[in-house]
């Protein structure tokens, strides 16, 4: 299974705010840590706060921080989250494919049942299990 960018990215963001929890960060300081684009970024921020798994202050001293711990918050919700509308594959989408094999394809179920398992697994891990390490990130 591949993640897209956007997941990669919110993934990295909340690894760096679940280091510092009692820290604020600005896209402007996590865009130019992860070498990234300012805009890519907010957009993902907007993104987990809308999902209230972050919050953001605007003006001086404004950022984003962790909602909650990062020991209440699982993987696989926030993949879920930032995968939300990217089917692992086109026969997979909600809204449905053009799949000619479709009614007599053999394939959908094991995909569909391959990224249960992999979302339950990562449901088995917080964010506070995959936090950069503070020294290393600082």
């Amino acid at each position: 299974m591949r993640l897209t960018q956007f997941t990669d990215y919110g993934l990295r963001m909340l690894m760096r705010m679940a280091s510092a929890p009692d820290n604020v960060f600005s896209t402007a300081e996590l865009a130019d840590e992860f070498g990234l684009s300012r805009n890519h970024l907010a957009k993902i921020m907007q993104h987990l706060a809308r999902a209230g798994l972050i919050e953001t202050r605007r003006g001086g001293g404004g950022g984003a921080a962790l909602a909650r711990p990062a020991a209440e918050i699982r993987l696989g919700t926030i993949v879920r989250l930032l995968e939300e509308g990217q089917p692992l594959v086109e026969c997979l989408s909600t809204d449905g494919s053009d799949c000619s094999l479709d009614g007599h394809c053999r394939l959908k179920s094991r995909l569909r049942f391959a990224e249960t398992a992999f979302l339950a697994a990562l449901d088995h891990s917080t964010l506070a299990d995959i936090a950069l390490d503070p020294v290393l990130a600082g």
